[in-house]
């Protein structure tokens, strides 16, 4: 079903969903050494250093001596809320998991890491004085932390030239720690954290300048680098990847502050109890947007991620997930709380063709990201008949020698750029490598490359095969912008629905996640270079949400989230349906991309939004079994009420009903954040096989009227009528909402009969 509401001329996309969803276990995929995280919900103390005596007096009373408390503890968490990880024995966490004022004890679980024209393709253009950009003034005013990788802080990306004094609500540090100082913070980057104890604890200690890391905020893997300068870098000039993609770099929120979270590390590791830390900290210090582009599956009980993001929540704090890079299967989509912002990834209208050029003289397409200079003259094209896919160590390097060599996509041997290296080691000059239409271009570094379709592959093939002697030449690439339609969901982007919690439509939103050309660590490269990922695509809609924040100041994060949603677009630059790349091409549906595809200055004023309070978060918990017990460390105000609540009632902007077998009552609340004048009609659009009627209440100062909308276009004012009679003081206000109740019961008969 899809339900909708018109403001005059303008569309607000309020999706919603009915569908028969597939239940389905998902494990979580490893565990940190012996640390266990100690829940403790809402903190009981406002003065921390009670909180950290209460976790100490509580390690005493295990352990049995101050020493070893002292030494079993590495963090405590006294700022979103009460806890502590710390290194115990399985024996031990059961122990404590029975002490009185403990919610939950987890283990210390890993987790993993999931440009210039993407925000021109979002509609936020430097130029035009009328987009949320300049109405938001760039986001100046917000901070947007980043809990990731870290920071590279000399990139151009991340200058403060022309950026106003720091938000005087501050409160965070410029943490020093190998190649970083507290000069490397400015009024850009106004704070760096970083956090390693849960990890040193799993994989002891590492060599920094064997795997290029620092023991600092500053980024050795540049992951965090791409995503905060994707977020909130600086306007920077004829930015490029080796020429490719030129034009100007910024981020969506130019003018909005960073805070700088480190919890990943070498090759991408992460863990709870770091992340839970930098989460209470990003709290403390006071940011209004947290961007944090890792993932996980597992259940909200034993997920740091979903604990440290619903308290980051309740303290009015905006955050964004990345969906993760699963796709293009069903279930796999992470990080499924209905509190975050979870986002799809998708393509934008910038494409790098490259021309093939045979010895027959036809002349093919492929795309590239290879910038390394070469004569485009023709070369002999070989194949390796018995290693087809290239795999490293197997070709033949007296057959593939000085010449480009064509290879074929195995599941063993899936991208072009463990293809490439292969060629490279056997002496090749070249690669154009053949596979199912891919959105994700990989660069090789040492010799030139071309990506084709399975298509394209086999007339190449064809080609060698009915030749004695076959050449070819490859072409420099080219950026082209414009001439391919977009968005498209990427193939590698997680889907939905979520196997955890079916009754909560992710992912959310769908944003530019491919080739996306951001700030790197300038020691790797020439300082920008492309990414793909919905790790790219997550600090899109961070950067969007620090405008919407910057403009309308106090909306809460669901306010700002539903904004998003229900403003998204559900077509591509070609104005059809946008389609999803995967084994075959399809149209894409919610569980693509949620909403849609995200649409910046629509959200601006979207009209209508759906506000969840925390309250109707804690009793979604308790609707999915969460004990009470637990639920009353959550928050010192609310435990589960006697009212049953149904999963299906939380006022999320989107409605998805798992099993459909008989008729179901939904409610949702919509609050006008637009004009005092608008006017709103609802309507429905059921999908096929599924009867839908739509009931309306319109609240007014504390009263309320209800309206039957029989779904065809026909309405009836009869109850309207009748609440001007209370208003009159004829009719009784008990009497009114009896005889509406009655007409309503009476049209659900009527309804079901047909």
């Amino acid at each position: 079903m899809m339900a909708s509401f018109l403001q005059y001329n303008h569309f607000l996309g309020v999706f919603a969903l009915l569908h028969l969803l597939l239940c389905l276990t998902v494990s979580v995929t490893g565990t940190a050494s012996n640390v266990h995280i100690v829940y403790m919900g809402e903190k009981k103390h406002e003065d921390p250093a009670t909180t950290v005596k209460s976790h100490h007096d509580m390690l005493l009373t295990l352990l049995g001596s101050k020493e070893a408390a002292k030494n079993s503890i590495l963090y405590s968490y006294k700022h979103g809320f009460s806890g502590f990880a710390a290194k115990l024995t399985d024996s031990q966490a059961k122990l404590l998991a029975e002490f009185p004022g403990v919610v939950r004890v987890f283990p210390n679980y890993f987790r993993k890491l999931h440009t210039t024209r993407s925000w021109d393709f979002l509609g936020l253009n430097t130029n035009y004085p009328t987009n949320l950009l300049s109405k938001s003034n760039m986001g100046d005013g917000v901070i947007i932390a980043m809990i990731d990788t870290g920071i590279w802080p000399e990139s151009e990306s991340f200058k403060d030239d022309d950026m106003g004094p720091i938000p005087s609500r501050w409160k965070g540090i410029c943490q020093t720690g190998e190649s970083f100082n507290s000069t490397h913070c400015n009024k850009k980057i106004i704070g760096a954290r970083w956090f390693i104890k849960g990890l040193r604890e799993a994989v002891g200690t590492f060599n920094t300048t064997e795997n290029g890391e620092y023991l600092s905020p500053r980024d050795g893997n540049g992951h965090g680098t791409h995503c905060a300068s994707t977020a909130a870098g600086h306007l920077i000039e004829k930015a490029s990847y080796g020429g490719l993609g030129m034009g100007v770099a910024r981020g969506g929120a130019p003018l909005a502050r960073l805070a700088i979270y480190k919890t990943c590390w070498v090759n991408g590791l992460c863990t709870d109890a770091d992340i839970l830390k930098a989460f209470d900290k990003a709290v403390l210090d006071g940011v209004d947007i947290i961007s944090v582009s890792l993932g996980s599956m597992s259940s909200y009980q034993s997920n740091g991620l979903a604990v440290g993001s619903f308290h980051a929540i309740a303290k009015g704090i905006t955050v964004v997930f990345s969906g993760g890079n699963g796709g293009p299967f069903s279930n796999s989509v992470e990080n499924v709380e209905p509190w975050l912002i979870t986002v799809a990834a998708t393509t934008i209208d910038r494409v790098f063709p490259t021309a093939i050029t045979l010895g027959n003289n036809s002349t093919l397409t492929g795309q590239s990201l290879s910038i390394v200079k070469h004569k485009e003259v023709f070369t002999s094209l070989a194949i390796d008949d018995s290693v087809t896919v290239c795999e490293l160590g197997n070709l033949n390097s007296t057959l593939v020698a000085g010449k480009v060599v064509f290879c074929i996509a195995s599941q063993h041997n899936p991208d072009m750029e463990s293809a490439s290296l292969a060629v490279l080691v056997a002496g090749g000059v070249g690669l154009i490598y053949a596979q199912q239409p891919n959105d994700n271009l990989s660069p090789c570094m040492d010799i030139q490359c071309i990506q084709v379709d399975y298509e394209i592959g086999a007339k190449i093939l064809s080609y060698i095969s009915k030749t004695r002697s076959p050449i070819v030449k490859l072409s420099q690439p080219k950026t082209v912008i414009g001439k391919w339609v977009a968005p498209q969901v990427a193939s590698f982007s997680s889907r939905g629905p979520s196997s955890l919690s079916p009754a909560v439509l992710k992912p959310d939103i769908a944003a530019p996640g491919v080739n996306i050309l951001a700030a790197i660590p300038s020691a790797s490269s020439r300082g920008y270079a492309f990414l793909s990922g919905t790790s790219m695509s997550c600090p899109h809609v961070a950067g969007v949400a620090a405008l919407l924040k910057s403009l309308h100041k106090d909306w809460s994060p669901a306010a700002i989230k539903s904004a998003i949603i229900t403003t998204a677009s559900q077509t591509g630059t070609d104005k059809d349906v946008i389609w999803a790349e995967g084994d075959t091409q399809k149209p894409a549906n919610a569980f693509d991309i949620g909403g849609g595809h995200v649409d910046p200055n629509k959200a601006a004023n979207p009209g209508l939004i759906y506000n969840i309070s925390m309250e109707s978060y804690i009793q979604f918990l308790c609707s999915i079994g969460y004990r009470k017990r637990e639920l009353n460390y959550l928050t010192n105000r609310t435990s589960c009420s006697r009212k049953r609540h149904s999963v299906l009632d939380l006022n999320l902007p989107s409605i998805s009903i798992p099993y459909l077998k008989r008729t179901i009552t939904v409610t949702r609340t919509v609050t006008n954040v637009g004009s005092v004048n608008s006017v709103y009609r609802a309507l429905v659009q059921s999908p096929h096989g599924v009867k839908m009627m739509l009931g309306l209440e319109r609240r007014l100062s504390g009263r309320s009227y209800s309206r039957i909308d029989y779904g065809t276009g026909h309405e009836t004012n009869f109850a309207a009528w009748l609440y001007c009679i209370v208003r009159q003081g004829l009719l009784k206000e008990e009497d009114y909402q009896a005889i509406v109740s009655r007409i309503f019961v009476k049209y659900l008969e009527l309804m079901s009969d047909e």
